[in-house]
């Protein structure tokens, strides 16, 4: 295997490791809105994912910028023809960070809410425009003989690509729901799992017309090992949240969310990025790919990086392992600063007449005035 087929498969592995983790930070960001009831569980949803949620965005950076350096004109035509999409969701992420950040900043229910907002529209959309995107890329968009995109924005709205952001929404809800049941104690745990069934159900009719449309059009013998795995692992998620396992119900929808990656990029390979205009005119990992001195100096940095950052995360997630509930949560969530009080106004004395200097230029004070006496120059 060549350096460029390497690097196609490590970002592939970026962007699995970001849709497993992120995907359920996504999930718990919808559900602010749909399962919390009251402040309280708001910020008990929000605390789930509190420790870790900004160290999985690495993951999304380190995919991006990969395939900067390894791919740059895949990252070019990329970047260039989902501009609205691929802004909409930068928008969506800066605005949602702000909202964890700044929604506790003030004791007033109508700041909390439009924050609250704030972090459902951060949530939903990135969930829905990366599977919007993934489903083009296999899908194939326009791409000219100079690789450059070559449609609008109506291009990236068939129904093919509509469904994969449905798809990836309902897959993130559902995995968020099960870490929710898996970090939770007492009610709110108990309505995650059943709300869990319910989205595993709902989940299950586009996730399965996604799959087979995508084997049907654009399949491999490959990607259809993947399609068998995800369609289990949506089954088993399913079976092991109604039987209260929610450790393995996050495992299985988690698998569900790798399985949807893997059988996008099986589908890609070898190319990174097909032309719906010409099949000559694909982005391969071959014409795309930098040069192999570039491309042998990123794998010895990713070679030494990449295992600390994975044994970072997964010492964050050890010891934020334990689950919580509302009790753990103050009923002052937002403590009010009390205002100074006030002191009664002191009558201003009037400044006793100045005395005419002593001849003594030496001195400014009369000693017997019971004050040291201040030499007039030093």
């Amino acid at each position: 295997m060549q350096l460029p087929d390497v690097w196609f498969w490590l970002i592939a592995v970026l962007w699995t490791g970001y849709f497993f983790l992120e995907g359920f930070d996504f999930g718990v960001g919808v559900l602010t809105r749909l399962l919390a009831r009251g402040e309280k569980e708001r910020r008990l949803l929000i605390n789930t994912i509190g420790p870790v949620w900004d160290g999985n965005e690495v993951w999304v950076i380190t995919a991006i910028g990969a395939t900067f350096a390894a791919f740059p004109e895949w990252y070019a035509t990329l970047l260039s023809g989902f501009y609205l999409p691929v802004l909409l969701i930068l928008v969506a992420l800066i605005l949602r960070a702000v909202a964890f950040d700044y929604r506790g900043k003030r004791d007033d229910a109508r700041w909390r809410r439009n924050w609250d907002r704030a972090i459902f529209f951060g949530s939903v959309v990135p969930a829905f425009a990366w599977g919007l995107i993934f489903a083009n890329l296999v899908r194939g968009v326009p791409i000219g003989p100079d690789h450059n995109y070559a449609g609008g924005l109506t291009d990236l709205l068939s129904p093919y690509a509509l469904l994969g952001g449905v798809v990836t929404l309902a897959l993130f809800t559902l995995h968020g729901t099960v870490f929710v049941a898996l970090k939770t104690v007492g009610p709110i745990r108990e309505r995650a799992r059943a709300l869990a069934t319910r989205t595993a159900l709902v989940t299950a009719v586009p996730f399965g017309a996604f799959l087979i449309w995508t084997q049907s059009e654009h399949g491999t013998a490959p990607s259809l090992g993947a399609l068998l795995v995800g369609a289990a692992a949506l089954a088993a998620a399913t079976l092991a949240n109604r039987a209260a396992r929610e450790g393995w119900a996050f495992v299985w929808s988690g698998v569900a969310i790798v399985a949807v990656v893997a059988m996008t990029f099986l589908t890609l390979y070898p190319d990174v990025m097909p032309s719906s205009l010409n099949p000559a005119w694909n982005l391969t990992v071959d014409n795309a790919s930098s040069t192999p001195y570039t491309l042998t100096i990123m794998t010895w940095v990713a070679a030494f990086i990449t295992p600390v950052v994975i044994g970072y995360q997964a010492w964050t997630y050890w010891v934020f392992r334990r689950r919580i509930g509302t009790q753990h949560i103050p009923d002052d969530a937002h403590p009010t600063v009390p205002a100074p009080a006030q002191t009664p106004a002191v009558p201003t004395v009037p400044a006793p007449a100045q005395t005419p200097a002593a001849a003594d230029p030496a001195v400014a004070a009369d000693p017997a005035a019971g004050t040291d006496p201040t030499p007039a120059t030093r």
